[in-house]
C-alpha cells in the first residue's frame, strides 16, 4: 500500500510542480528511466521467484542507472551517442522483456 500512496503523491506533485529537467541532463534522463525500469522489473520477478533483497534492489537500481548514464557519456565524448544510446535501450529492453515474460508466467501460470 505504501508503494502506491508514494506513486501516487509522487504524479500528483510532478503534474502540480511541473519540473524541468536541465539541457545539459536531457539526454541521460531517457536512458536512466529505462535502465531504472530494468531495476524495478527486476525486483518484481525477484520478488515472484521469492529471492528479493532490498539491499541488491537498491544497488542494483542504483548501478543500472549509473552505468547506463557513464555509457552514454562516454558515447557523447567520442561522438557516438546515439548509437550507444541505442544500444543500451536495446540491451536493457530485452532484459525488461524477460522479466516481464517470467512475472506473466508466474502471474497466469502460463
Amino acid at each position: 500500500m505504501i508503494p502506491i500512496l508514494g506513486l501516487a503523491v509522487g504524479v500528483v506533485l510532478g503534474l502540480l510542480l511541473d519540473p524541468s529537467v536541465p539541457l545539459w541532463l536531457q539526454p541521460y534522463l531517457p536512458i536512466a528511466v529505462v535502465a531504472a525500469l530494468d531495476a524495478v522489473f527486476g525486483g518484481v520477478r525477484a520478488r515472484f521467484d521469492r529471492i528479493f533483497d532490498a539491499k541488491v534492489f537498491v544497488v542494483s537500481f542504483v548501478s543500472n542507472v549509473v552505468v547506463a548514464a557513464l555509457i552514454v557519456f562516454l558515447g557523447d565524448q567520442l561522438g557516438v551517442g546515439a548509437q550507444l544510446s541505442t544500444a543500451v535501450v536495446v540491451v536493457l529492453g530485452i532484459r525488461i522483456f524477460g522479466n516481464a515474460a517470467a512475472i506473466r508466467r508466474h502471474l497466469f501460470r502460463a
